[in-house]
């Protein structure tokens, strides 16, 4: 008896296992597909997130611009995230690739981030590429006739940029007549894409809301008549604009959004379609004739200055907290004294955010040698791959409006003065020139643009023509 039932026991026991890997294996199995299932979906699908790519056009250095597309190739990767792309910023890439990490010697360690008195991330190799990039950086421009009908939009302007937007149309004016310009695709590290989104806003044929079709039509016509924005799906081309217009008008040209440079004042990384380190700021500068004035930090009597209109919940605070201060002058409204007079008078001037991130005021702050004071969340700042902001700005967070004249007050005489006086160093890369002149605004940007540069050529011999495999 007692073992008939050791044999029972010891079958329910093989039949239950027998079952529970009936049941287990369809299980195993199911779970396995599922997760195949989203690991597939999350390394080809472009449903949560926009894919930036990065392009590598196989291009020999004397092959003629004639050629039809087959001779040319390009190999795209596609990157479903910001954080997935190869390079965090040009300019740490950069650094990096010298500093050994892509098998080449370094002769100097990766930047000098420690002293915040020096006011380049990297002099030494800041000066070494400026030079480099000053021999050899090339561009082509996409080319208008006069009698274009939108001549207006797409050439120089003949008479002398102004106004808060004036950034784009020097940079446009000056590029033409540098000897950055090739008329020779194949010789080409970038091409320019010559648009004047301020023209177009004021183009009654146009307008503000047409601007979207119009850059969307321009892109069509470009890639069917010019094989080059087909040649790297536009990562080898760039468009610079001022006015804050300039986001929203490539909302149906998602290719130039994405792929593109685009060199704009409203550089801030919190909102949808600029992205930080492919992208780069256009710094937003008031043109000014002449040299800037002789300073003196004694005469600087006021702590701190702003003037401007109460257009954001950043400036109505400021207002709200500190309108009847006696060391801290936060106006609205119409200045009874001259505007220059207030930054020359003042320690430290205020750029508060307004609509965007971007004012001139950080230019005027360097320009009549005010220490300038950011409060605005989440901006790209002009040059940050060059310049060390920390060693002639400060930057305060919006929560801490409150906690302004405490900040600004913990700063020491000689902190101050080390302050200015790096003001006074990095002025010059926040003005224009016509002619521009080395280090000046338009140099600058075109610095950036090297950094940026997207399309790695090939010695002719690693140039294969499909149509000979």
């Amino acid at each position: 008896m007692a073992h008939s039932s050791l044999l029972l026991y010891y079958s329910n026991r093989r039949l239950s296992g027998s079952f529970r890997s009936f049941f287990f294996i369809p299980t195993a199995l199911a779970l396995i597909t599922s997760i195949s299932i989203l690991f597939y979906i999350s390394t080809t699908s472009n449903l949560f997130t926009h894919p930036h790519q990065i392009t590598v056009r196989l291009k020999p250095p004397h092959v003629s611009s004639t050629l039809s597309p087959p001779a040319r190739q390009t190999i795209s990767i596609s990157f479903q995230n910001a954080s997935q792309r190869p390079f965090e910023s040009p300019k740490i890439a950069h650094l990096k690739e010298r500093s050994g990490e892509a098998g080449i010697e370094s002769q100097r360690p990766l930047g000098n981030y420690v002293n915040n008195n020096e006011v380049y991330l990297d002099r030494d190799i800041f000066l070494e590429d400026y030079k480099q990039m000053n021999g050899s950086f090339k561009i082509y421009v996409y080319p208008h006739r006069r009698d274009d009908p939108f001549a207006n939009v797409l050439l120089p302007v003949d008479s002398e940029p102004g106004g808060n937007y004036a950034s784009e149309s020097y940079f446009k004016k000056v590029l033409m007549k540098s000897h950055f310009i090739t008329k020779d695709s194949t010789k080409a590290d970038l091409f320019f894409l010559p648009f004047s989104i301020a023209r177009l806003r004021h183009d009654p044929r146009v307008g503000v809301g047409g601007i979207p079709d119009f850059i969307r039509d321009y892109i069509f016509n470009i890639s069917q008549k010019y094989p080059y924005w087909n040649w790297t799906g536009g990562a080898d081309h760039f468009y610079v604009a001022c006015h804050s217009i300039g986001r929203s008008a490539m909302d149906k040209a998602n290719q130039v959004k994405f792929n593109a440079i685009q060199v704009v004042c409203s550089s801030t990384y919190f909102q949808y379609g600029y992205i930080a380190h492919k992208d780069a700021c256009l710094p937003q500068i008031w043109p000014r004739q002449g040299d800037p004035p002789d300073l003196a930090s004694s005469k600087r009597k006021k702590l701190a200055f702003f003037a401007g209109q109460m257009n954001s919940p950043v400036r109505q605070k400021l207002l709200q907290v500190w309108r009847n201060d006696t060391e801290i002058f936060a106006h609205h409204g119409r200045l009874t004294t001259p505007y220059a007079d207030e930054l020359l008078g003042s320690k430290f001037c205020l750029h508060v955010k307004g609509f965007e991130v971007n004012t001139a005021r950080i230019a005027d702050s360097l320009y009549y040698g005010c220490v300038p004071v950011i409060i605005a969340n989440y901006y790209d700042l002009p040059f940050a791959d060059i310049l060390n902001w920390k060693s002639f700005s400060i930057i305060v967070a919006t929560l801490d409006i409150p906690l302004l004249k405490k900040i600004l007050k913990g700063i020491s005489p000689e902190e101050y003065l080390m302050l200015q006086s790096n003001v006074l160093k990095v002025r010059k890369h926040f003005q224009w020139h016509l002619p521009s002149i080395d280090y000046d605004a338009f140099y600058m940007v075109m610095y950036e643009l090297w950094l940026r540069r997207s399309s790695m050529r090939f010695p002719s011999s690693a140039f294969v023509d499909p149509s000979h495999r």
